[in-house]
C-alpha cells in the first residue's frame, strides 16, 4: 500500500527538521520541514521621527492563516496622541496563499531572501532624522523569530528601497515591508496621519458647562502658563489634580469641540495637525455610535485636550469627520 497522510496525522515533538510518515507496508517517507515561517507570522514595524519631539509608528501583522491587522499610532514627547487600527475583510484563502507566496520568496528567491544568516545585524542605530525600519519572521514550527534592522526615509506607506541604508542588504528589507503592505493594504493607501505634526493626547470626555462650546488655542507669550489655560484648569478639575506638563516656551494647548450633542457616545479625537500655507488646520473625527446602538438622550459636549509644537501660524479648527464606532468604544 502506498504512503499516505491522513488530516490531523501530525503531532509536534520537539523542534523537528523533517516529517517522517509510515504507511501500511511500514515504509517511511521523509517530508521537508516547511519553510521558515511558513506557519507563524511576518511583521513590518517602521518608526518615522517627526521632528526632534515626535514620531509615527506603523506596524502591520500577517498571519499565515491570512489575517492581518495594521496599527498606526503618533506620539509627541512620548505622548500617544492618537491610534488607528484596521484588519483583513478581504478573503483569508487569497490572503493566506499570498502569504505563502511572499514566504517562500523570503526563504529562496535570490535577490530577496532573508533567512539563512547571510544580513548581518545593524551596525549602530538610524540618524536621528532617519525611520527605522523592522522587519520580523515568525516561525511557530520552530518557535524562533528573525529579525533585521534597518534605516530609511518615509513611512510605512512612502518608504522606498531607494532611500534604505547603511548598507546594500538595507534594500532587501524595505522591499520586504514594501510587498508585505502591498500584499494587505494595498498599494494606494495611505497613512491617516499622513502629513501631521507630532500631538499628544492629555484628557478627552464628554463635559458639561465648564468646558467652553468652540474651540480654544492656549499658548504662552513669556514661557509661562498662560492665565487663561490657568483658569480653565482650575474649573476643568474639581481636585487637586496637577496640570498635565507642558513646556510653554516650546509648547501649546488644543481645546477641540463642536458643541453640544443630544446623545451619549460621541467622541472628537485630532487626527491630524497640517501646516497648510499660511495657517495650522486641525483635523478631528466625531465618533458616532453605530446602527443598532441603544442612544441615551442626555445632552453632553464632547472635547479633547492636546498639545503640540508651538507654531507661528494662525490655528484653524477643521468640521470634524463622522465616524461610525461599534457600540461600547
Amino acid at each position: 500500500m502506498r504512503p499516505y497522510v491522513k488530516k490531523g496525522w501530525f503531532r509536534r515533538v520537539g523542534i523537528l527538521t523533517a516529517f517522517f510518515l509510515t504507511g501500511c507496508s511500514g515504509d517511511t517517507v521523509v517530508l521537508p520541514a516547511p519553510r521558515f515561517a511558513q506557519v507563524g507570522e511576518l511583521r513590518a514595524d517602521v518608526q518615522m521621527p517627526l521632528g526632534t519631539t515626535g514620531r509615527l509608528e506603523g506596524t502591520i501583522v500577517w498571519q499565515s492563516n491570512g489575517q492581518w491587522s495594521l496599527v498606526e499610532r503618533v506620539y509627541y514627547r512620548e505622548r500617544l496622541g492618537g491610534e488607528v487600527s484596521r484588519t483583513s475583510s478581504s478573503n483569508l484563502r487569497d490572503l493566506s496563499a499570498a502569504y505563502a507566496s511572499l514566504v517562500q520568496q523570503l526563504n529562496d528567491s535570490p535577490g530577496l531572501r532573508l533567512t539563512g544568516g547571510q544580513i548581518p545585524p545593524l551596525a549602530g542605530s538610524c540618524a536621528p532624522d532617519l525611520t527605522r525600519v523592522r522587519f520580523s519572521m515568525v516561525d511557530r514550527f520552530r518557535t524562533e523569530i528573525q529579525t533585521w534592522d534597518r534605516c530609511a526615509r518615509g513611512n510605512l506607506f512612502t518608504i522606498t528601497p531607494g532611500s534604505a541604508g547603511p548598507d546594500a542588504e538595507a534594500a532587501r528589507i524595505v522591499t520586504a515591508v514594501q510587498l508585505i503592505r502591498s500584499f494587505t493594504i494595498g498599494d494606494l493607501e495611505r497613512s491617516v496621519f499622513q502629513g501631521t505634526l507630532p500631538f499628544a493626547a492629555l484628557r478627552q470626555g464628554a463635559g458639561g458647562a465648564f468646558i467652553p462650546t468652540t474651540s480654544t488655542v492656549f499658548a504662552s507669550d513669556d514661557g509661562n502658563p498662560p492665565p487663561d489655560w490657568l483658569a480653565f484648569w482650575r474649573s476643568y478639575t474639581t481636585s487637586a489634580e496637577p496640570e498635565p506638563e507642558v513646556r510653554w516656551a516650546d509648547d501649546m494647548v488644543l481645546l477641540l469641540v463642536d458643541g453640544d450633542r443630544a446623545e451619549a457616545g460621541h467622541q472628537l479625537r485630532v487626527r491630524r495637525v497640517l501646516p497648510v500655507g499660511a495657517l495650522t488646520l486641525i483635523e478631528a473625527v466625531e465618533g458616532i455610535p453605530g446602527d443598532f446602538c441603544a442612544p441615551a438622550y442626555v445632552t453632553q459636549r464632547p472635547y479633547q485636550i492636546v498639545k503640540m509644537p508651538r507654531v507661528s501660524t494662525p490655528i484653524q479648527f477643521g468640521q470634524p469627520l463622522p465616524l461610525r464606532v461599534p457600540c461600547g468604544q
